[in-house]
């Protein structure tokens, strides 16, 4: 019997270059993901909200009347209807979906 096969039967780690190899590599990738997750996530996340309220109130600028809000010139913003129908369904999903826009924006400057 070798002696790589005593010690992987003695539940010892057997030491090969290629092991070495696979252990590197998944350390490697679980530093960069943490360090991703830690920094590089955080600052997505806010620029991705930030974008996402910047579209919404521009949504709800153009077509408030389909949440009930009354816009008078919803006729003209009709003409931009088929340019932003895409982005309409998810929208109202996510207006609807929001318990208090003022709790939200409160939240951001640490009002409340």
């Amino acid at each position: 019997m070798s002696p790589e096969e005593e010690k992987s039967r003695e539940g010892l780690p057997v030491e090969n270059e290629e092991e070495k190899q696979t252990v590197l590599e998944t350390m490697k990738e679980w530093a960069c993901g943490l360090l991703f997750g830690s920094f590089v996530e955080i600052g997505t996340q806010a620029i991705r909200k930030e974008a996402f309220d910047i579209n919404d109130n521009l949504m709800l600028l153009l077509f408030g009347d389909f949440l009930g809000i009354p816009n008078p010139i919803s006729y003209y913003t009709l003409e931009l209807l088929p340019y932003l129908a895409e982005e309409l369904v998810p929208w109202e999903r996510r207006m609807q979906n929001r318990k208090s826009i003022l709790a939200e924006k409160a939240g951001q400057y640490d009002f409340g």
